[in-house]
């Protein structure tokens, strides 16, 4: 059979990520003291040279397959150092290529209760990544998605001036609440491991309130009222987790990256509120 994929280009152009998207696998995570079973989404990309018309996408899913089957049999205790390892794995079937990629995510969850004797299972999503370059570094990146509310300041501030509410009279104050999505992921050193728990708490404790699929109608009340006594903006939100992030990881270096972003559901608006931070842990503590 012949090789269109290996067919000699001339005067085009190399191609930064080439690769397959929305493979879906079981995967065995091992934590001290925790299994997990998670069905993960996988991307996965080499890049190509401007002198080939295509790459051996099979050999993607040929991978994917190997290194998960090894998983099973020995153990991996993160979806990043899974990630390190099918990019490792990629570059070296993908023989022309220097540099691949794995994205991955991952439905995840948790148990949550209001303290009042009823729990349910909340879900999450774990978002995680990792590069490589070949003769060079391999890096590996974990994250979280959480969905909660926020409830809005500015509204809150002109209903107590209209209605002459004192600041200090929480109770009595009102606003439009939106559901909010917010995430944040670190890249960290290959010999780090991060609890995805812990990311998912420091979200949560920034928001204005969690969310939770089980609420009577004393719950919902209660809800409520937690999230009018903490009104934040988007801005506010991504600020606070960047705060808790630099008090909770002091032991990680300076060039750990920190991506942290959060989108508010506007419900008087028709658009969106939207706020991000791109930056290391370095810039921060500076």
């Amino acid at each position: 059979m012949s090789d269109v994929q290996n067919q000699v280009m001339k005067g085009s152009f190399k191609l930064s990520r080439v690769g397959v998207r929305n493979v879906k696998k079981p995967v065995m995570v091992r934590r001290p003291g925790k299994d997990v079973t998670l069905i993960v989404t996988f991307d996965l990309f080499v890049d190509l040279p401007a002198e080939l018309k295509g790459s051996h996408m099979s050999r993607n899913l040929e991978v994917l397959s190997r290194v998960i089957d090894e998983t099973v049999r020995k153990q991996v205790s993160g979806l990043e150092d899974l990630g390190a390892m099918i990019c490792q794995e990629l570059l070296l079937r993908h023989e022309y290529a220097k540099y691949s990629e794995v994205r991955m995510s991952a439905d995840y969850f948790l148990e949550r209760s209001l303290g009042n004797g009823t729990s349910s299972l909340e879900s999450y999503t774990l978002k995680a990544s990792a590069s490589s370059i070949k003769g060079g570094p391999t890096k590996k990146c974990i994250g979280v998605e959480v969905i909660g509310m926020t409830a809005c300041p500015c509204a809150m501030e002109e209903v107590r001036k209209i209605r002459g509410v004192s600041k200090d009279d929480t109770n009595a104050s009102i606003t439009h609440n939106q559901r909010n999505v917010t995430s944040v992921s670190l890249e960290v050193p290959m010999d780090t491991q991060l609890e995805a728990d812990k990311l998912i708490k420091i979200v949560e404790s920034c928001l204005s309130s969690p969310t939770y699929e089980i609420l009577k109608r004393a719950d919902e009340a209660q809800v409520v009222i937690s999230a009018h006594a903490n009104p934040k903006f988007v801005e506010d939100v991504v600020r606070d987790v960047l705060g808790k992030i630099l008090e909770e990881f002091k032991n990680l270096p300076d060039d750990v990256h920190v991506k942290a972003k959060s989108e508010s559901f506007e419900s008087i608006h028709k658009h969106n509120a939207y706020a991000e931070r791109d930056t290391t842990l370095g810039e921060l503590r500076a």
